[in-house]
């Protein structure tokens, strides 16, 4: 038997996303929600155990979620939930600790979307790190407001993430973390994650995924409905790109979003990321959006200096409003020096964070050129890259989503 476990919590009544039925049992596309949460932990080959934990009038609508599923050799007995998410999950773990797996995850019911790279990243982080969390960069502004509603502060959108699940744990250290927090009164946690943190526990964060969404209001469900229709018909495209940049007086370089110390920089009128830049350029070659240069001209001032991680999350931003999935990117960077290998891991994770992608999805490699050429010089520094992406098939890439 697999050692890793996952509790899906649906014992909620959701009713925020109306419709009369708790948004776990609402049909998506032509089975429930739940049906299609379960359905991607069950299919998943490193998941041994799946266990839901539902409401206590909820037996009827769970069975038919299971008859939507093509194998639920793998689902566990359902339990019943409590009051709070809190409660719902303590009753998972103590369900499944007669006999506890090595990793649970637990996760969302009703986010279905979540794929099958993403648990995978989660059973290697919680593997590596005892507790991990995917999170997403927050794109707007947040601010910290008072009772009164009046501002008290702006956080540096740098530190911030949007977190999801599936949250990844060892046994062990949860289930214990959940049964003292219990016993001393402490109900009011929102996730795992931060019942972890109470315990002292460090909690570690990797990338998630912008289509994990959580449905949670009406309108969520016409944005899931067209998820769907469109994952039905996207096709497959490949884009490449390539970046040079000259070396110059410096004592540093960029290379996937990640400072370098190197006896040279470059010459560029951004920071000269030419990783960053390669990738980009992939990504808008996929679409058939022009380049870089065409969304960003040198000739603007406003991009003097600019981080280049900008300018791959605009290229994504593109990809995802016109209703594609960003699957994976690969890129080669071509020097004599710096050396890429010690950098090649916080690179992989850094690109990963900037694109929402599992780090899995993301590969950096590195070559020279035999001392050929400009690069076998050390006059300069290049990049190679490919994207691979899907996007909704009998519409050119460039219309807007619906059109």
């Amino acid at each position: 038997m697999s050692d890793i476990a996952a509790i899906v919590v649906a014992a909620g009544r959701g009713e925020r996303a109306g419709a009369g039925v708790p948004k776990q049992y609402r049909t998506l596309g032509d089975a429930p929600v739940l049906a299609h949460t379960l359905g991607a932990f069950a299919a998943h080959p490193a998941v041994g155990r799946v266990l839901a934990v539902i409401g206590e009038a909820d037996a009827i609508q769970y069975k038919m979620c299971l008859s939507c599923l093509p194998d639920t050799r793998r689902l566990l007995a359902p339990v019943s939930g409590g009051n709070t998410r809190q409660a719902s999950v303590h009753a998972g773990l103590a369900a499944l600790a007669d006999t506890p797996p090595a990793i649970v995850l637990v996760h969302d019911g009703a986010r279905p979307f979540l794929s099958p790279a993403l648990i995978t990243e989660a059973i290697a982080a919680a593997r590596a790190h005892g507790a991990a969390i995917p999170g997403l960069p927050v794109t707007d502004t947040v601010k910290i407001v008072d009772e009164a509603g009046r501002v008290t502060g702006t956080p540096e959108r740098a530190g911030l993430r949007a977190v999801q699940t599936p949250q990844a744990f060892a046994f062990a250290p949860l289930h214990a973390a959940h049964e003292r927090a219990r016993a001393e009164g402490r109900n009011s946690f929102t996730d795992d994650a931060a019942i972890m943190e109470w315990a002292g526990h460090p909690v570690h964060v990797f990338p998630g995924e912008a289509t994990n969404m959580k449905l949670t209001r009406p309108e969520d469900f016409d944005t899931a409905e067209r998820h769907l229709r469109r994952d039905a018909t996207l096709v497959s495209r490949t884009g490449t790109g390539f970046d040079v940049h000259a070396f110059a007086d410096g004592d540093h370089v960029w290379l996937g979003g990640v400072k370098i110390p190197h006896a040279r920089g470059v010459i560029a009128h951004s920071d000269g990321d030419v990783v960053l830049h390669a990738l980009t350029d992939a990504v808008l070659g996929a679409l058939a959006d022009g380049d870089i240069g065409s969304h960003f001209p040198p000739s603007d001032p406003q991009w003097k200096g600019a981080s280049s991680d900008r300018f791959l999350a605009h290229a994504v931003a593109l990809l995802h409003a016109r209703g594609g999935v960003l699957d994976h990117l690969d890129a080669t960077v071509i020097c004599e020096a710096p050396k890429v290998g010690p950098h090649r891991e916080a690179i992989r994770a850094r690109i990963a964070v900037i694109v929402g992608l599992p780090l899995a999805s993301v590969s950096i490699k590195a070559t020279t050129s035999e001392r050929l050429g400009f690069t076998g010089r050390g006059e300069g520094i290049a990049a190679q890259a490919a994207a691979t992406v899907r996007l909704p098939a009998n519409r050119h890439p460039t219309d807007a989503p619906g059109v």
